[in-house]
């Protein structure tokens, strides 16, 4: 299916930002207008509540394929289980990594790793976390089962329950992505016995999950909701909810859903993109909004390995048509933050100064010279390029338009299609999914303040590596043992060079978190941890 509608407002922007683009000459670093939204000022928190709530009604922009946490790969799947199941480590909302269910690690040798598994902590159901349940947990993700965190797994050797709290973990060679990989949805705890009993049922309505976390899955109607109760026998006394019920509703329609907020209809909501309403959001009376610390980035996926796009001079050239500024100003209502790089200060949890430095030697700047000098090396480009926007998102619709105006300037045809919401989560992992389409847009995040976690999907064999581009696969390979962090961000470094040049995944935006909430109610997690840490156990009312 093809989209044909183009809205005014981005018909406007796509002009103006070409016309920016026919005047801007080479790349330059003077060229980003100051964003409204800073980067380095951003939230981790918002004020944690005081008062017990009945209940609390958040908004998913769809339903959950599956609460099992070894598949949980998307915004409103991790949204859910980050208030259900625990992960062996932590990330905090500021982006920090601290003990979880493991109370502590250690690493005897380079490639051995022993966690201490926390005392007192019980399932749902009352039965106590064992060296077992964490054993089987992390066992299941490793070898050929179908995990969409197997990537993290990829030297494991073996787990083992090695005491009554006590489990090893045996590397092929160190490997930082999966040391740090234990504080995300990779290291989540299921139990053992439930997840066996179930089967391939596990996490859906069918399915009975067991997990941690302080609170519990009461019931799921699929089409109509999911609902969690608190843990009253939750073990982590800083983050005992105050919130008795929390309902889960399925809005996929962006003005609908803000309606809902706006009417009190719903509580709460995070945005993984600012919705066109974003403006009435902000100057509701009924609603507080906060942006927050993230990891996510806006980006262009190329998937296709033949055709137009499949050229790394053409992705080059259609990258440098674009007015970044201009997309953050207009498209993303000065939600955003220009990206000439995948990967942004947030990222830089260690050697800021080496990633900053690196960062700075790339430019937001359109450069339409450059782009049709790249053109004419690249030769004729027979056939569309065809781009897959997900429904019901104009930031999709129109950073698609932007797209289509920069490939009639260059002379390259630029078509749309759109799918579903609903669908279109099955583009990152169904290759079926993706048939027909040479790129889609995405907002796309690493899971913790590495940029090696990013740039990790471009490793060979990388569950996200859509078209099999494996140039920085040795340098990143490096980069995965490399524990000591100097080492690692130089070779990141020399990765980002080559992936930048390349543009497997075109990057456009740095995306704030967004969570918007009643003003009944607060203390909902601001940063990007949210999709791994309790984010509502610190929700409360305000008096």
């Amino acid at each position: 299916m093809s989209s044909r509608k183009i809205l005014s407002s981005a018909a406007v922007m796509a002009a103006a930002a070409l016309a920016l683009s026919a005047c801007a000459g080479p790349n330059t670093k003077a060229d980003a207008a100051k964003p409204a939204v800073d980067l380095s000022n951003l939230a981790t928190t918002t004020p944690r509540g005081t008062e017990a709530v009945d209940r609390v009604a958040w908004n998913l922009p769809y339903e959950p394929l599956s609460l099992d946490p070894m598949i949980g790969y998307n915004y409103a799947e991790n949204t859910v289980t980050a208030n259900l199941c625990e992960s062996l480590m932590r990330l905090t909302p500021e982006l920090k990594i601290e003990p979880g269910l493991a109370e502590s690690v250690s690493s005897p040798d380079a490639t051995t790793l022993v966690y201490k598994i926390r005392a007192g902590v019980t399932f749902w159901d009352g039965t106590p976390l064992t060296a077992d349940d964490v054993a089987f947990s992390l066992s299941r993700q490793t070898g050929d089962a179908v995990a969409y965190f197997s990537d993290y797994f990829r030297n494991v050797k073996s787990v083992t329950a090695t005491g009554e709290r006590e489990v090893t973990v045996k590397l092929g060679k160190p490997d930082v992505l999966f040391e740090q990989g234990m504080a995300m949805a990779a290291g989540a705890i299921v139990q053992k016995k439930a997840a066996e009993a179930s089967g391939k049922a596990f996490g859906t309505p069918e399915g009975k999950l067991q997990c941690t976390g302080p609170f519990a899955l009461a019931k799921w109607t699929p089409g109509k909701s999911i609902e969690l109760n608190k843990n009253p026998e939750y073990w982590d006394s800083k983050l005992v909810p105050l919130v008795k019920n929390l309902s889960f509703s399925f809005i996929a329609d962006e003005s609908t859903a803000v309606n809902a907020l706006r009417s009190g209809d719903i509580d709460g909501q995070y945005f993984y993109l600012p919705p066109a309403g974003i403006s009435q959001l902000e100057q509701s009376d009924k609603v507080t909004l906060t942006h927050g610390k993230s990891l996510v980035f806006w980006t262009l996926a190329a998937t296709s390995e033949s055709g137009p796009f499949a050229n790394p001079k053409v992705r080059e050239a259609l990258s440098l048509a674009i007015d970044r500024n201009a997309l953050a100003k207009v498209v993303f209502q000065d939600a955003a933050i220009p990206a000439p790089t995948l990967v942004g200060p947030d990222y830089w949890g260690y050697e800021k100064d080496a990633f900053a430095k690196a960062h700075s030697e790339f430019s937001a700047a359109p450069n339409i010279e450059k782009a049709k000098q790249l053109l004419a090396e690249a030769g004729p480009q027979d056939g569309s390029i065809v781009l897959g926007v997900q429904g019901s998102s104009a930031v999709h619709e129109q950073t698609a338009n932007l797209f289509q105006a920069a490939g009639t300037a260059l002379g390259l045809k630029v078509e749309t299609k759109v799918i579903p919401v609903e669908q279109f989560g099955n583009l990152y992992f169904d290759p079926s999914a993706r048939k027909g389409i040479d790129g889609f847009f995405t907002t796309y995040y690493g899971n913790f303040a590495d940029p090696l976690d990013v740039y990790q999907i471009f490793r060979a064999g990388g569950n996200s590596n859509y078209i099999n581009w494996n140039d920085a696969s040795e340098v990143l390979d490096k980069a995965v043992s490399a524990k000591d962090g100097k080492e690692r961000a130089q070779l990141l470094i020399e990765a980002q060079k080559l992936v930048t040049q390349a543009n497997p995944r075109i990057p456009l935006a740095y995306e704030p978190n967004t969570v918007v909430q009643n003003k009944r109610i607060s203390g909902a997690t601001a940063s990007f941890s949210y999709l791994y840490y309790p984010w509502a156990a610190t929700i409360g009312g305000v008096k």
